[in-house]
């Protein structure tokens, strides 16, 4: 009976300590920087067949608004996006070194197939590749961080 009690105590206090969240250390995050980015993010040998034209940069805007401004905001920074912080993981700031550092190719991946546990839904049989790839190309050009304001869809909502 004591060997239950102390196996049930152990047990008790390995839950209670094991859900604290924590922000990861250096070593974890460049761990896990470095697994994405090589191994488990594909695409790194595919090519954007759209370049950095204003009319590529326009078409990505109109697709990433129609897809990724609920989670990312119209700057693809979390502008005007009121649960991106209590996301577990938030949802990255598309300018960010981290993000910025991956290929096109793995860009377009992670769109179309997401990031899982992330929250990050792939969106295979909803966009298009050329959606897909002018999204890249407007994340290779984001505006700066709340340049946009309040996207409209959120906009509506305040008196």
């Amino acid at each position: 009976m004591r060997r239950w009690r102390i196996t049930l105590g152990v047990l008790a206090a390995t839950a209670i300590c094991g859900c604290k969240a924590t922000p990861p250390s250096r070593a974890e995050a460049s761990i896990v920087w470095s697994l994405k980015h090589h191994l488990t993010v594909g695409g790194h040998g595919d090519r954007n067949p759209l370049a950095s034209t204003p009319k590529a940069i326009a078409d990505g805007k109109e697709a990433f608004s129609h897809y990724c401004v609920a989670c990312h905001g119209l700057d693809g920074q979390n502008t005007g996006v009121p649960f991106a912080n209590r996301l577990s993981p938030p949802p990255p700031s598309l300018a960010s070194k981290n993000v910025q550092q991956y290929s096109d190719g793995q860009l377009k991946w992670v769109i179309d197939n997401g990031l899982r546990p992330s929250g990050m839904p792939g969106s295979s049989g909803i966009l298009s590749d050329d959606e897909i790839w002018s999204i890249v190309v407007y994340i290779r050009h984001l505006p700066q961080a709340g340049s946009l304001g309040e996207p409209g869809m959120y906009a509506s909502e305040q008196p």
